[in-house]
């Protein structure tokens, strides 16, 4: 797949060469065949990793040069488990979705057919997929903010070609452009007709197509455009669309968006969502959604605990030093760093960026505890309330930030918290078998009137209590009033 060729709109694309697979029903499709072929543990470790530039006598230039050099670190990729799972998510996300929609299967080349006539007949309904068997699904990556999801994303999507040109198959002609691809940010307003406008935007940019012009000119509603994102997906062979910041996906337009990605799966398309713990909530409404949307992988990426995750990251790039005095990786930096950053990568990277450039700044030349401590605390000042609830390990103070969120936690405190309710019923329910109490009846309280002088209005009180009589009527019998019909003059009309 070393031919590049350059489409009218400027965009790099790949020229098709068609692999054996040892599957064979990867072998009679040309979009499948198209593909990288498929990588063992460790190729894929040596695909994902990035190692910043680096030299021994970089350590002995100026300073001034140096603070810049440092931050080649956040230029670092060291392959975890979790970049394992998630590379294996997506190549079996695209290779599976394509299965059902060989380009050559008389079937499908009758539904896209059957499908377009009746969108520009105006009676395509959304919910009839005319005998189409999909094998599409959805895969969902969610985890801390600052676990390098969307890093980890495009290191897997780099590793794969985009956009790929069919000219020829087995000696038949085959005349198709392939976007093996496509990611999108999920809005913010959670506007369905938003991530409809930014899909036939990012596909008219990649390809060159008009794609926008001729849908969106026309001002056409949302229901309208359905059908046509999900035709002009199979028109370019989408593998994968996938989404980013799913957790933007809330309150009024969730339920809109969340039915649209249930209707691309159900017509083909495959899907890939990513976002924090805070899109834990749109996958717990409807059995039909759930199912869908979680279909083929569930991949949850929290911080990383204290032990050999942990240690791979720091010690791989603990060899980074750009500080004169290099200083040996020890247990005691590693828990220091980890009681600082909770096991947050985003978060351990900085932190040593930070430490390296206050270390040659200051002329100390090399890292200590102290160093570090300190400039934690004042560069990490605003994330202090959320690393102490990360820590307390309290499920209510963390369900306070949507970004960390552990749902784990948050299942373990429902169930300790059901778990006591039931041993306190069991506790009572004992209590009152062993010894039945005894039924003591209440005595009815007496009203207490306070003792006025003999001629307070207020005496009538208790005999208005005893002879069950109103105010006004004691007040009449007493003569304190009179009755007010006695004041009204009655004429004769």
């Amino acid at each position: 797949m070393s031919n590049s060729i350059f489409l009218p709109n400027g965009m790099e694309a790949i020229q098709a060469e068609y692999k054996e697979f040892p599957l064979e029903e990867f072998n009679q499709n040309p979009l499948i065949q198209a593909l990288p072929p498929l990588l063992d543990k460790a190729a894929i470790i040596r695909k994902l990793m990035v190692k910043p530039i680096y030299k021994e006598e970089d350590r002995y230039v100026d300073s001034v040069y140096r603070i810049h050099m440092v931050n080649r670190l956040f230029q670092l990729f060291t392959p975890l488990p979790v970049h394992i799972e998630v590379w294996n998510m997506v190549h079996s996300l695209i290779m599976q979705g394509y299965l059902a929609r060989n380009p050559f299967d008389k079937n499908y080349k009758q539904y896209i057919n059957a499908s377009g006539k009746e969108i520009i007949n105006r009676s395509y309904e959304i919910n009839s997929r005319q005998n189409f068997r999909t094998t599409s699904g959805c895969g969902t990556f969610i985890g801390f903010s600052g676990m390098g999801k969307t890093t980890t994303i495009n290191r897997v999507l780099s590793s794969i070609p985009q956009v790929i040109i069919h000219n020829e198959y087995k000696g038949t002609h085959f005349n198709q452009i392939q976007l093996v691809w496509l990611k999108l940010e999920a809005p913010s307003n959670s506007s369905l007709k938003a991530l409809c406008l930014q899909f036939f935007m990012k596909v008219d940019e990649l390809l060159g197509t008009n794609n926008y012009k001729k849908y969106v000119s026309r001002n056409m509603s949302v229901d309208s455009m359905l059908p046509l994102i999900s035709q002009v997906a199979h028109n370019i062979g989408l593998g994968l669309l996938v989404i980013d910041e799913s957790q933007n996906i809330k309150k009024r337009g969730a339920e809109q968006i969340m039915n649209f990605f249930v209707y691309l799966i159900n017509t083909g398309i495959n899907l890939c969502l990513i976002g924090t713990p805070g899109a834990y909530d749109l996958f717990g409404k409807e059995l039909r959604m759930t199912r869908r949307l979680t279909g083929n992988a569930e991949i949850v990426y929290h911080n990383m605990q204290y032990g050999n995750e942990f240690n791979l990251l720091l010690e791989s790039i603990w060899k980074y030093q750009w500080t004169q005095n290099f200083v040996p990786y020890s247990e005691e930096f590693g828990k220091t760093i980890y009681e600082l950053t909770q096991g947050i990568s985003d978060l351990v990277i900085k932190l040593f960026v930070y430490s390296q450039q206050r270390a040659i700044e200051s002329g100390k030349e090399e890292l200590s505890i102290g160093l570090i401590k300190k400039v934690a605390n004042e560069k990490f000042r605003l994330l202090q309330p959320m690393l102490n609830a990360i820590r307390s390990g309290n499920p209510h103070k963390i369900a306070k930030y949507e970004d960390i969120r552990k749902i784990e936690l948050e299942e373990s405190s429902i169930k300790q918290n059901r778990a006591v309710r039931k041993e306190e019923q069991v506790r009572k329910k004992k209590e009152y078998n062993a010894e039945p109490p005894e039924k003591v009846e209440k005595p009815k309280k007496k009203t207490k009137y306070k003792e006025y002088p003999e001629d307070d209005l207020r005496n009538l009180l208790p005999q208005g209590a005893k002879e069950d009589k109103s105010p006004y009527q004691l007040l009449l019998e007493n003569n304190y009033i009179e009755e007010v019909t006695t004041w009204i003059e009655v004429k004769d009309v």
